[in-house]
């Protein structure tokens, strides 16, 4: 079975300039070799209930303004896999989930920004699955534990959002790490290490700083779907850590069998 994995997708400006980030996301590209196909949850798609992507030939979408030109140039055009996105719609329904299929939305860069680095073949279908935020992260998790299946089949399942997000303070200075995302970094870090999933459910009023380093839940839910998707007894590797801009955590973590 694979391992399900987080991602902080950073920036745009990483699918132009990686730096050490994208030379983490080769590295786990190359550790977990080729799956059958990705299966990724997004910050950057919210929906009230969960969605799939059915194209066969997702576009590239450019969620983002004001970047430099060469990033709107940038193109990943690897397959999409409908009968995947089928299958984890019988798999949420059967769970209780009701869920639809879009067959003409294509990847956000919370998906495709880490897989150009991860995957730059652009050879492995790839299903994006959205995020309910108005549901919190226990639904999170239900969404990604009634897809865990998926992993012994050969898809690999990614949570792609950020270990802390809050754009407000990004915009008011970039020097070096805040202490509160340091903080609630190694909260986190400590809380998946113990197994605490209770813990990290009430991330808001059991740490000290998850009210600021996440003002909304939308980038902290994709690890909850990585958490209920991950094999039974995995244990938790942060295989990156950074905090760029002074405020946004970078860490991944993988949760091997």
């Amino acid at each position: 079975m694979l391992p399900s994995v987080f991602l902080s997708h950073g920036s745009p400006m990483h699918a132009l300039e990686p730096g050490a980030a994208g030379a983490a996301w080769a590295a786990l590209g190359r550790r977990l070799g080729k799956p059958r196909a990705i299966l990724i949850a997004s910050a950057h798609w919210e929906t009230s209930l969960p969605m799939l992507t059915g194209s066969a030939k997702p576009q590239t979408i450019h969620d983002f303004h004001n970047f430099p030109e060469p990033l709107y140039r940038l193109r990943y055009p690897a397959p999409g896999a409908p009968e995947l996105a089928q299958r984890a719609q019988a798999l949420l329904r059967d769970a209780g989930l009701g869920a639809s299929i879009d067959g003409t939305r294509g990847l956000d860069h919370g998906a495709w920004a880490p897989l150009l680095y991860a995957y730059p073949d652009a050879d492995v279908p790839v299903v994006q699955v959205s995020v309910q935020p108005a549901l919190g992260p226990r639904h999170q998790v239900a969404l990604g534990n009634s897809l865990k299946s998926l992993s012994g089949e050969g898809v690999l399942i990614i949570g792609s959002g950020h270990l802390t997000h809050n754009l407000r303070d990004w915009s008011r200075g970039r020097g070096k790490p805040e202490p509160y995302a340091a903080e609630f970094q190694a909260w986190v870090k400590e809380k998946l290490e113990q197994k605490d999933l209770a813990g990290l459910l009430d991330y808001r009023t059991r740490s000290a700083h998850g009210a600021r380093a996440h003002p909304t839940d939308e980038h902290f839910l994709p690890l909850f779907f990585a958490l209920g998707a991950a094999p039974e007894g995995s244990r938790p590797e942060r295989i990156y850590d950074a905090i760029d801009d002074g405020v946004l955590a970078m860490d991944a973590y993988v949760f091997n069998a």
